[in-house]
Formats: structure tokens, C-alpha cells, sequence
């Protein structure tokens, strides 16, 4: 149990933690029988026992985090790194002559929408759509926007207190001005998330519409994702069914338009694993299912050369890239045009006689170009330990590109198809720190079943392996998502602390393609939680660190890692940051998002899967008087993608169980997932996390000067 008048890290009395009530309740799971006895705590926040409970959590979190050491020299840091006012540019798009990007400059709250007229000169910017203005609050934000193929008039989603459930304004690009009563309601969400895309003249659009009224149960209108026509000067309800009807419940679309108007595309997923099935809208307005879930194709988009080019990893873990003309339209008709390479194809993007192609390396990633007669035409000259895409066409075969490393900040390049060089625009940030003395180290780990794992170690240069460096370790190993070179400002706070930060690329996301996803997903998790371990274990052997100075972190089902880390090796971690994380895996499937998950997971409907999940399931695996290290949860109350509940009753168990007196924390705010979150709300949770941090490890926190300073030699 924990103490109840003092903890690590405070300086005299503190209230206690509440202590939450346990509640006779067992499920039983192909004839297992389960103790949940905090069940109660999945109860929504209305709830007047969960609120009581929560707020109590809170006024403990907030007694215990407000009495750690330079909280506002630490303030004062972050505030500096999170706020440096050279302006991010991203999610760029040209149409029409016209180019769109989303622009985060702070202190601003959140990012805007603007036209950008030069690309030499990002001053000139000039705001399309501004959240703040549209809620002075800070809490709505952009989900996502669409201009029209004339680059006249764009769409876009806006939610608010991080919901992600977003409804459409369409926005004269001239003007700025909203078009009058054309707004449609709930295009985006966080299950099924949102898309949209433009008819050829403008006259309307295409979009993903959730059940609206009473079309469906209650329980049923996160889900059943369907896309409907929406023309412009006619009421919503008026909208035309396109797609859909005999979709998986867990449906999600994402839609695109050719450039000449004449088709759409819609790409349907079955849920969140990497299941898609592609379908084509012909100039006659009818719909070709093009793929099955079983036919591999992850991805497509349109050429400039009447064909659709398609990601396949049918016979091809590492992926190809299919070329269908849309003459002929069908499978049967496709052609190899990229064959699969010893690098993994993340993405493509078509240009006038040529294929830009990003292949993951691991973590890092490179631009090959392949032309359209299927002829090697080399790699981009990007730096290597670097992340290389978001590829722009500018015409003809030149294009604009995104690059950055854990050292450098993102760049935006002119890459000129014939001269074959970059040059670096405008466009791009400054570092608010100089990283120049900073080292990236990488490494190979080997896993439980030999497995090798990359380990990416960022340090001071001159760094000791005297194996007494405050370390913090972080990964993720799910969803096909692969954790990827950039410069993050808050690993630099600790590394001028004489901190070692390091990342590690994990099975479960798409570092080397389909084979080490699905190593990593459905009755394979486990392995993603080896890996980890493997990378902890490397750290302490190589005498990088030790355990009583290793932390780890990791958020959503980077969360799920912290969660099992710290239940199967409680010995190896002093400190845990879990941010947002799914924790009781047995239960989260009741939950919206939790069924599109089911994909990646696994069901307990499933004798197999469930056996799976009930041995990892952090809830279930705590166990009675260990000695857990410190943990600072963190969740909100609006997550649309993991409900809070989990939080909650990971934190009610291991403040049951922990045999240890380091504090276990739930931080909840009123915000989601993550996404929307006001800056300056972001800077007070990073204070808090930090603070905290470098408490437990044993860091006396000394001031900077803007450089990484090299550690202390001891």
C-alpha cells in the first residue's frame, strides 16, 4: 500500500491518495473466471463516486507535483522550447495554382490554415481559417481541410476540447469568409476519424458521414461510416448515399479525387489493423470494388497518366507498387511496376514521368525515384538517420519534400527533377536549441527470440558509460506506425540535464514492412514487449545507465507498452510516464474505438486472442506487494480513442498492490487524446512530467543557457 502522509519526491504531508472502493465482480472468458473489482471506475466522470474518486486523485497528483524541486526553472524551460516562435509548416497541398498548409506558429494556441503565395517568402502567409477566432477558448482546432481541385473554395473540420468529432465549414478561398449555411455535421471522429474530397467542378463534395439522429442505437453511431455526396446550396439532409451499406461496423474511408475530376477514389479499412479494400467511382458515377481485405492493397492514388498506382503487399511483406490503368480498371489488369526491395515502401507519389517512393530503413527513411517505365532512377541525396517525405508536386517531375532528424529540425526542400538537387526553402523551422554537441548513436538489440531490434541513443557528446546516466527509454510497436527521426525539444531538456534519451523501433510498426508489423500485433504482442526489455537490458549492459536511473515513456498504445514493462519487469524501471494508454485488455472492446482496434488486438471473443491478451493485460498482471516503480498517468476526460477508465483503474490497482513508497499518479485533464490540445495546456502537463521526472532520477535540475551542456563528469 501506499504510504498515506508522505511520498518520494515531497516534502512533508500530503493528502493520501483515495482509496477505491473494490466491488465484487467476475466476468468469465471461455470458462476463465476474472476478478474486476474496479469496475465501477468505468463509469463515466458524471458519475458522483468516479468524480469523487478522481478529484481526490487530483488534489493528492497536484500536492505531490506542485512540491517538486525548480518547478519554474523547469516552467521557464519548457516554456522557451514549446514556444519558440519559428513557424511550423505541414500538411502542405497545391490546388488550383494555390498553396494550402497548416501553420503552427506559437504562442498562438493552436495551428491555422493558410494560402501560402510564395514559397521563398512563409511571411507573406496569409490566414484562411484561424481556430481561435472561430472559439476564442483555444479548444477548437482543425481536423483536417480539402480545397477544391480550382483551389476556390476548402473544406474544413472543426472540433473542439479534443473530441475529434468534427463538422465541415466550407470557406471561400478568396475571401476567408465561411459560404453561407454550408456546414455538415460530424464528417470527422475518433473512431472511424474523417475524410472528404471534392467533385471535379467544385459544385460539391464527397465525404464520410457517421448515423446521424435516430438512424441507429445509441451505441451504434460511433460506428457503420458511410460516405454520402454533398452538393453545395442544398441542405444536409438532402445529402446522396454513394458507399457503404455493406461495410464492416468498424468501416472507415479515406477518399480522394483525380486531378482531372473524373474519378474517386475511396479506401476502405476494417478498422485499425492495416485491412483495406479499394473502391473506384468511374466519370458514369458508379462504384468498382477494385480489392478485397485479402487482396493486400494498403494503399493507391491517382498519376498524371490516366492510371491509379497501388501499394500491394500481396506475396510482398516489404510492398510493390501496381499500376492499373483506368481505362480497365480491375486487379486482373495490374501491372508491377516497383517489385518488392529489401526496403520497406511506406509511400509513393506520382509525378509527371516519374514515382517518388519513401522507403522505411528501419525507423529512418529515404526518396527513391522510380520512373513510370518501372527504371531505378536512384535516391534523393537526404541525410542519412533522417525522415524524408511528405512529397508536393510543383509540376512536371520537380517536387517539395519534408526532412528531419533527431538533431535537426523539419526542413522543407525544392528537389529539381533534372539538376537532381535539393535546395532548402523558407519554409522550414529553426532549432530552439543547438544540438551540435549532440550524438545519435544506433545500435542493434537483440530480442527474446533473436530478434534484432534498432535502439536510436541520443546523448551529450563525451557522455560516460559509467552506467549512472539518468536514462529515459521510449517506444511505441503497434498500428504499422514506425517511430521516425525528429527533433523533439523536450528530449533536450534532459539531455542538457545529463540525460541519455533513447528510441527504440519496436515490432508491431511498419520499421520493416508487414512481416514485422504482424510480428507485433494479435496473438504476437508479447514480442513487442521482449523487444523492449531487450533495449532496456542493452542500456544497463553497455553501462549506459541502471536501473534505478532508467525511466521509460511511452503514450496510447505506447501507453499499453508502459503498462506491461513495468508489470512483467518491475526491477528494471524507476520511473514510468503513461500517457493516455489502454491498460485493461480485456475490456477495452466495449469501448467505441476499442472495437477498431480489435484488428491490431485481437477479441476475447476469440479463445486464442483472449489467452493472448489476458497474459499482457497490465490490469490483470499487477500483483500484490511488488515493489512497482514511480508512475505518472496521465489521461483525458474527452479521449475519443482510449477511454480514461483505464487510467483510472490501472492507477486504483497499483496504489492497491504496490509494495514499494514511490507514488503512483493520475493526472486527468478535460481535454481528449491528445490532439487539440492548447499549447499552453500542453506546456503545464510537460511541467508537470518533467518535474517529476527528473525528481525521481535523482536530477538536480541546474540552469542553461540555450546549449546542450555536456554532462558533469562524476
Amino acid at each position: 500500500m501506499l504510504p498515506l502522509t508522505s511520498l518520494a519526491g515531497a516534502k512533508g504531508a500530503v493528502p493520501p491518495p483515495p482509496v477505491a472502493a473494490k466491488k465484487a465482480v467476475v466476468d468469465t472468458y471461455h470458462g476463465v473466471k476474472v476478478d474486476d473489482p474496479y469496475q465501477w471506475l468505468e463509469k463515466k466522470i458524471d458519475d458522483a463516486e468516479v468524480r469523487q474518486w478522481v478529484d481526490g486523485q487530483t488534489a493528492h497528483m497536484r500536492a505531490v507535483l506542485d512540491k517538486q524541486p525548480s518547478r519554474d526553472a523547469i516552467r521557464a524551460r519548457l516554456t522557451t522550447l514549446m514556444t519558440h516562435k519559428s513557424p511550423a509548416h505541414y500538411a502542405m497541398v497545391q490546388k488550383g495554382g494555390v498553396f494550402f498548409a497548416m501553420k503552427f506558429q506559437p504562442p498562438r494556441q493552436q495551428s491555422t490554415l493558410v494560402v501560402l503565395p510564395s514559397l521563398e517568402d512563409p511571411s507573406k502567409a496569409r490566414v484562411l481559417v484561424d481556430p481561435v477566432e472561430v472559439d476564442p477558448s483555444g479548444k477548437t482546432t482543425i481536423d483536417f481541410f480539402v480545397p477544391s481541385l480550382d483551389g476556390k473554395k476548402v473544406a474544413v473540420s472543426l472540433s473542439k476540447n479534443g473530441t475529434e468529432s468534427g463538422d465541415v465549414t466550407v470557406y471561400d478561398v478568396a475571401t476567408g469568409k465561411p459560404l453561407p449555411g454550408e456546414v455538415v455535421p460530424r464528417v470527422n471522429g475518433g473512431t472511424a476519424g474523417g475524410s472528404l474530397t471534392w467533385n471535379g467542378d467544385g459544385s460539391g463534395f464527397f465525404y464520410t458521414r457517421y448515423p446521424r439522429g435516430e438512424e441507429r442505437p445509441a451505441e451504434d453511431r460511433d460506428f457503420f461510416q458511410q460516405v454520402y455526396f454533398h452538393k453545395l446550396g442544398t441542405p444536409t439532409d438532402q445529402d446522396t448515399y454513394e458507399l457503404g451499406k455493406d461495410a464492416p461496423r468498424i468501416a472507415n474511408y479515406q477518399l480522394k479525387t483525380s486531378d482531372d475530376g473524373t474519378h474517386v477514389l475511396a479506401i476502405l479499412g476494417n478498422g485499425d489493423g492495416g485491412e483495406y479494400a479499394l473502391h473506384l467511382r468511374g466519370p458514369q458515377g458508379t462504384w468498382t470494388q477494385l480489392s478485397r481485405f485479402e487482396d493486400k492493397l494498403t494503399s493507391a492514388t491517382f498519376g498524371q497518366d490516366g492510371a491509379l498506382y497501388a501499394l500491394s503487399r500481396k506475396d510482398a511483406p516489404r510492398g510493390k507498387v501496381l499500376r492499373l490503368p483506368l481505362a480497365t480498371p480491375s486487379l486482373e489488369k495490374a501491372t508491377v511496376l516497383v517489385p518488392e526491395g529489401q526496403a520497406s515502401i511506406a509511400s509513393f507519389r506520382p509525378t509527371a514521368t516519374r514515382l517518388y517512393v519513401q522507403e522505411q530503413l528501419g525507423g529512418p527513411s529515404q526518396m527513391r525515384m522510380v520512373g513510370l517505365d518501372g527504371k531505378d532512377l536512384g535516391v534523393v541525396p537526404t541525410p542519412p538517420v533522417s525522415s524524408v517525405g511528405g512529397v508536393v508536386p510543383l509540376g512536371g517531375d520537380d517536387v517539395l519534400l519534408f526532412n528531419s532528424s533527431y538533431t535537426e529540425p523539419l526542413s522543407v526542400y525544392r528537389y529539381g527533377a533534372k539538376d537532381g538537387k535539393l535546395a532548402k526553402t523558407a519554409l522550414g523551422r529553426t532549432s530552439p536549441v543547438d544540438t551540435r554537441n549532440v550524438v545519435v548513436d544506433r545500435v542493434m538489440c537483440t530480442s527474446k527470440d533473436g530478434t534484432q531490434v534498432p535502439l536510436n541513443i541520443l546523448h551529450a557528446r563525451g557522455t560516460k558509460l559509467n552506467g549512472n546516466n539518468p536514462t529515459l527509454l521510449t517506444g511505441y510497436g503497434g498500428f504499422n506506425i514506425s517511430l521516425s527521426p525528429g527533433l523533439n525539444p523536450l528530449n533536450f531538456a534532459f539531455i542538457e540535464q545529463g540525460g541519455v534519451v533513447a528510441i527504440a523501433n519496436l515490432r508491431g510498426g511498419s520499421e520493416f514492412g508487414e512481416e514485422w508489423h504482424a510480428n507485433g500485433s494479435l496473438t504476437k504482442k508479447q514480442n513487442v514487449f521482449n523487444d523492449f526489455y531487450a533495449c532496456a537490458k542493452l542500456l544497463v549492459d553497455k553501462k549506459w545507465t541502471k536501473p534505478e536511473r532508467l525511466a521509460i515513456q511511452g503514450g496510447s498504445n505506447g501507453g499499453l507498452l508502459m503498462g506491461a514493462a513495468l508489470t512483467q519487469h518491475p526491477e528494471m524501471y524507476r520511473t514510468v510516464l503513461a500517457h493516455v494508454g489502454i491498460y485493461d485488455m480485456l475490456r477495452v472492446e466495449l469501448t467505441p474505438n476499442g472495437q477498431f482496434n480489435t484488428t491490431e488486438y485481437g477479441t476475447v471473443k476469440n479463445p486464442e486472442q483472449f489467452q493472448a491478451m489476458y497474459a499482457y493485460s497490465p490490469y490483470h498482471q499487477v500483483k500484490d506487494g511488488v515493489k512497482y516503480p514511480s508512475v505518472l498517468f496521465t489521461s483525458g476526460e474527452n479521449d475519443p480513442r482510449v477511454d480514461p477508465f483505464h487510467s483510472r483503474k490501472m492507477v486504483a490497482r497499483l496504489q492497491e498492490a504496490t509494495g514499494s513508497k514511490r507514488p503512483v499518479l493520475l493526472r486527468t485533464n478535460n481535454m481528449g487524446h491528445g490532439m487539440g490540445t492548447p499549447l499552453a495546456e500542453s506546456i503545464e502537463e510537460e511541467v508537470d512530467v518533467y518535474a517529476f521526472l527528473f525528481n525521481e532520477l535523482g536530477m538536480k535540475y541546474r540552469p542553461v543557457n540555450g546549449k546542450v551542456a555536456a554532462p558533469a563528469s562524476k
